[in-house]
């Protein structure tokens, strides 16, 4: 398995939506196997809130030998998004007009502005067409919001557990995070581990709204009746916001967080219905049974505008993080719609 680790420099101003600008940016980018001579082949991966460009790390099982984007076969990329902390230009990056960090001085993204980078480096690779583009969560919300703004690019897009618009309960969930990142009396340093004790306290509220109940219940439960403390939950909890806080900081998270509350396809294009009818690809939409963050409904709502969408539901424990652990089903599903479609195309 061929695998690259690169970086992609742009140069020149970058204007956000906000109206802000970048004076250039970077994005690191991670690919696996060979372009073909026709340059079709290529999967674009939009990654979660926290991933990185290497997604042989945190998705391998799906782009593995045997597998229905198998790399023998195809040319698989991720980038890690604009924000991030993972090798492209984010809040700890240094600021080229005043040789510091940016910290709290990094302006505001949406997936637009995400959207447009990846556009920027497809075209510097010579990518005219995506055979398939796909993401999961806030990685679903630019697959949707790229395959509107580019519709003739894309060939095929599958987005899972994600929507047109970010929902109320899914920026409560968001603010409540960052007013954990807000209450820690370090965040207002311009220091790479500012307000890292309050990014664990954001990550263990996430963790609630990406699991269930019932994940809990088979995971976490004591195995004695004689416990008043210390449970399993209770550290669980901590180990996840640890484990962030290793890996992370609080500013990407506070910025991506935003990028993803600010998601609307509808914006400035009439309706959400509207923007959803401009893609043109062939789309697979994928939901979890289990999921409080993005419920079912809301990948609904996609495949009934998307026009020809094709709707699958993946039964989980796991609640939203299903799409990071269901591999079996998710491929299933996929091989199912790329045979589907040939069927299609065999007929006419």
């Amino acid at each position: 398995m061929l695998k690259s680790d690169s970086i992609f420099h742009f140069a020149s101003e970058f204007r956000l939506e906000s109206g802000e600008i970048l004076p250039g940016f970077q994005l690191k980018y991670t690919t696996v196997g060979q372009l073909n001579k026709e340059r079709s082949n290529a999967i674009w991966i939009c990654h979660a809130l926290t991933g990185s460009s290497d997604f042989t790390d945190w998705w391998k099982e799906l782009f593995t030998d045997g597998t229905p984007f198998d790399p023998r076969d195809y040319f698989i990329i991720c980038a890690n998004a604009l924000g991030g902390c993972y090798g492209s230009t984010g809040p700890l990056s240094i600021n080229p007009l005043t040789g510091k960090g940016y910290y709290h001085a990094f302006p505001a993204l949406t997936n637009r502005d995400i959207v447009l980078s990846f556009d920027l480096l497809r075209q510097h690779l010579g990518l005219a067409k995506i055979h398939t583009l796909l993401g999961g969560s806030l990685g679903g919300q630019q697959v949707l919001e790229w395959a509107v703004q580019q519709p003739e690019v894309f060939e095929r897009i599958i987005p899972i557990a994600t929507n047109a618009a970010h929902s109320p309960w899914g920026i409560a969930f968001n603010e409540a995070q960052r007013m954990a990142i807000e209450a820690d009396a370090t965040w207002k340093e311009d220091d790479a581990r500012a307000g890292i004790n309050g990014l664990k306290a954001a990550r263990a509220m996430g963790m609630i709204s990406f699991r269930t109940y019932n994940t809990f219940q088979n995971t976490q439960q004591e195995k004695s009746n004689e416990k008043i403390d210390e449970f399993r939950a209770a550290s669980y909890q901590r180990y996840q916001g640890q484990k962030l806080a290793n890996r992370f900081n609080a500013f990407s998270y506070w910025i991506l967080t935003k990028a993803m509350d600010s998601h609307n396809v509808g914006r400035g294009r009439t309706s959400q219905e509207a923007a959803l009818r401009k893609i043109k690809a062939k789309t697979l939409v994928i939901g979890i049974d289990s999921d409080l963050l993005f419920p079912t409904p809301e990948q609904e709502f996609l495949a009934k505008h998307i026009p020809e969408a094709t709707f699958e539901t993946l039964s989980s424990l796991h609640g939203h993080d299903g799409f990071l652990v269901e591999f079996d089903q998710f491929k299933r599903s996929v091989r199912k719609f790329l045979k589907m479609e040939l069927t299609k195309e065999t007929i006419s």
